[in-house]
């Protein structure tokens, strides 16, 4: 029984892994694939791991799998989001049939691609720092 439920969760790992796969390569933007490789890099990984609990069950294992899922489920939310934001204040384009972006009315992606040429020199940064320019100020 233990092998069939090893076989079940690994082979389901894989093929979410490689739908995730699939859609990195086919979807049209940045944070469409973005999310597919988000969804592959917890659940698909989380199966695997689970089927080989299965496949060796004992108590370390299952607290190492424990340990792991539950670090994947931490970190790649907060990676992605990170990235997802990184990449709009970036001004990654958006899909052409995006039909409704709420983060536009939140963040300003045109801001942070205004660049003063006014600083140059050794001493830009510590200027740039000290005077910020208007758009990057505190509102």
């Amino acid at each position: 029984m233990l092998v069939w439920l090893s076989a079940f969760f690994m082979l389901s790992g894989s093929i979410v892994t490689f739908i995730a796969a699939l859609g990195v390569l086919r979807l049209p933007d940045f944070f469409m694939r973005m999310h597919a490789a988000t969804k592959a890099g917890v659940v698909g990984p989380s199966l695997l791991l689970i089927g080989v609990g299965f496949h060796e069950p004992s108590w370390g294992m299952w607290i190492k799998i424990f340990l792991t899922i539950l670090f994947l489920l931490t970190t790649t939310p907060i990676a992605a989001h990170l990235l997802g934001k990184a990449g709009f204040l970036g001004g990654v384009n958006l899909w052409k049939g995006t039909v409704r972006n709420d983060l536009d009315q939140v963040l300003s992606a045109s801001a942070f691609l205004e660049t003063d040429t006014s600083l140059s020199g050794k001493n830009a940064t510590a200027d740039m720092m000290a005077d910020p320019p208007a758009t990057l100020r505190k509102r």
